[in-house]
């Protein structure tokens, strides 16, 4: 699990969105930004995830926030993800799981029985000078938005 903690200087990263153009944290200096962690684009509680911050996408903005979404998933599955939910916000392609390794989001999960690596769900909220204000680790997925806001 993750050894950041509020306060700390949030790692920077850098990847490739859903139009294959690359981000970095510092495209968000002097900007808030919800950086958030999920493990596949398309299932129920990712869906449910990032539709509650799409219908939520104005108050975010109101308040100064940026948000960004990141999962192991490709540019262009993100591109149809986008695309199914109408969603307003950039996804990062994590392939390598470099960036979620470095927010310490990438471990060892079980399911059924069977471990297997991925990403544990986390969000978190990074202040306009890049430290991190805000660690949720127990994601409601169908009203994320409220938990952040």
């Amino acid at each position: 699990m993750t050894t950041l903690t509020q306060g700390k200087k949030a790692p920077a990263f850098k990847g490739v969105n859903q139009k294959n153009e690359t981000v970095s944290l510092k495209d968000f200096a002097g900007k808030k930004l919800v950086l958030y962690f999920y493990p596949k684009d398309d299932t129920p509680g990712c869906t449910a995830e990032a539709c509650s911050l799409r219908d939520h996408y104005s108050s975010f903005l109101k308040k100064g926030y940026a948000i960004l979404g990141v999962s192991p998933d490709s540019p262009t599955k993100h591109q149809k993800f986008i695309t199914k939910y109408s969603l307003p916000f950039s996804l990062l392609a994590d392939e390598d799981h470099a960036i979620a390794e470095a927010y310490g989001v990438w471990a060892e999960k079980s399911m059924y029985g069977r471990k297997y690596m991925g990403i544990v769900r986390t969000t978190f909220v990074i202040d306009e000078t890049g430290k991190i204000e805000h660690i949720i680790d127990k994601v409601n997925t169908a009203d994320h938005a409220s938990q952040i806001l």
